[in-house]
């Protein structure tokens, strides 16, 4: 496995520059170099701010939390999330959520402002696209909210050192933008010309750290969109729906997930280059790969024979996934071993199956050469 997966179609002496500007401008971090992790996302990295917030939300009740903590955390997995395999492996405290503290001291540890349901963009544009998001909550909110712990340090030396000792989580953002488009019934197609304006507000956020003081920010691109159940089920029967015949998967949503890839790709290639000789480091964290071989292989790593089926929901069929009967709610069926799944609720992954990406993740960056979380390459 290459040191950074990179999305394909990069060819020749332009192939050797992006792998040279993509290692580490200085020596891989290691367990003591962090002090804290900031965070932001949507509710794939979402440890509790949307149930501190409002009490409720996904993660909000079990079985969510089931197989780790043992009782709901807002986490949207039956345990832990990507994020918290990273941060464990770090030898870190998880960070706290945005909304469950309010004094410098409470984010001693590092600041979670990711948001379950959250867009990159912010509800206005989506609205003038006559799109509804799911909340009204953006990347501009979190990083408004970033701002306001910042404040919590008195001086601007004090910020700058505590942003240069923090590791910069950001994402995977932009799946809530093209959700809501697919639930107004948009195509893929239709879909597609929101990706420039999805990068570029992470690109926002991205240099917003950066010129805040941070050193290290690893920015997460996006799992296979046409693997998921709930996408299965949306699109099931639709006219037009195509299938990978070794995967089952949806092959213009993934289609549209590795665009969204390959641009988000090139945008951190950018910003390594706008930033060399600084001494800051930008990784791009492939997501993609790591779940299309879990999917195309699950048994090598220890999965059951369906990836495509959710552990936890309802209306059985092929996916186990009901859009009126979702996991946790009266009716919904819960498999007796998650570890065997890949799909916890048919949109968020099993705490097995994000302890698998965490893995790749930390090796595709470089950030810790994983020793725990070690598995066959994906």
């Amino acid at each position: 496995m290459s040191t950074v997966p990179f999305p394909s179609r990069l060819c020749g002496g332009l192939l050797v520059v992006m792998v040279a500007l993509l290692l580490p401008v200085h020596s891989a971090a290691g367990k003591s170099s962090y002090t804290g992790v900031l965070s932001f996302g949507d509710s794939l990295a979402d440890t509790g701010n949307a149930l501190a917030h409002t009490g409720g939300g996904v993660g909000s009740q079990l079985p969510y939390g089931e197989t780790f903590f043992g009782h709901p955390t807002g986490r949207a997995s039956d345990g832990r999330i990507v994020l918290d395999f990273i941060v464990e492996e770090l030898g870190m405290e998880y960070p706290t959520p945005y909304f469950a503290g309010k004094t410098a001291a409470d984010f001693q540890h590092g600041v979670n402002f990711a948001y379950g349901g959250a867009t990159a963009l912010d509800p206005e544009f989506l609205r003038s696209r006559g799109l509804t998001p799911f909340v009204l909550l953006s990347l501009a909110n979190q990083t408004a909210w970033f701002r306001q712990v910042l404040h919590l340090v008195r001086s601007v030396h004090a910020q700058r050192e505590l942003m240069a000792r923090s590791l910069v989580m950001v994402g995977e953002m932009g799946i809530n933008d093209y959700l809501v488009a697919f639930f107004a019934k948009r195509t893929p197609s239709e879909v597609e010309p929101l990706v420039p304006h999805v990068i570029q507000a992470v690109r926002s956020l991205v240099n917003e750290v950066i010129s805040a003081g941070a050193k290290t920010v690893v920015v997460r691109g996006m799992i296979p969109l046409g693997c998921q159940p709930q996408m299965l089920a949306l699109f099931e029967n639709t006219a037009g729906a195509e299938y990978n015949g070794k995967t089952g998967c949806l092959t213009r949503l993934n289609e549209l997930a590795r665009i969204h890839n390959r641009k988000l790709f090139r945008m951190v290639l950018e910003l390594r280059l706008a930033n060399l000789g600084r001494g800051v480091d930008i990784f791009y964290a492939d997501q993609y790969g790591p779940v299309d071989s879990i999917v195309r292989t699950p048994r090598r790593y220890g999965f059951g024979e369906k990836p495509l089926v959710a552990c936890c929901g309802g209306g059985g069929g092929k996916y186990n996934f009901g859009f009126s009967t979702f996991c946790g709610v009266e009716g919904a069926t819960l498999c007796s071993d998650p570890s065997k799944y890949v799909s916890w609720d048919g949109i968020h992954m099993t705490d097995t199956a994000n302890g698998r990406v965490a893995a790749a993740v930390l090796r595709s960056t470089g950030i810790l050469r994983p020793k725990s979380l070690g598995v066959a390459s994906a």
